[in-house]
């Protein structure tokens, strides 16, 4: 068996109905229920934060490219037209 640890939550009473609800029509516990919906929520932003850093630190390496901002602009404003722009290059 896993080990847990207790942490409170405080929430708005709408927050806690709707949890209550919600466990009541999936007959999980209201703590399953935000254990879970705190292990997802750390996920994602523990993903997102990562991703960021491997962006940052390509956009500080010698690797990274660089295109102005207006050859994105034209390129994205020529989208579904007859005359569509190839994508901009550094």
């Amino acid at each position: 068996m896993s080990q847990t640890e207790v942490v409170t939550v405080r929430l708005t009473p709408e927050v806690k109905a709707k949890l209550n609800a919600l466990a009541l029509s999936t007959k999980r516990s209201k703590s399953w229920l935000a254990a879970e919906a705190i292990a997802l929520y750390v996920e994602q932003q523990s993903w997102q934060i990562q991703m960021i850093e491997e962006a940052v630190t390509l956009a500080d390496s010698p690797q990274a490219e660089w295109v102005e901002g207006d050859d994105v602009e034209a390129w994205l404003s020529s989208w579904g037209m007859e005359d569509e722009k190839p994508a901009p290059c550094s």
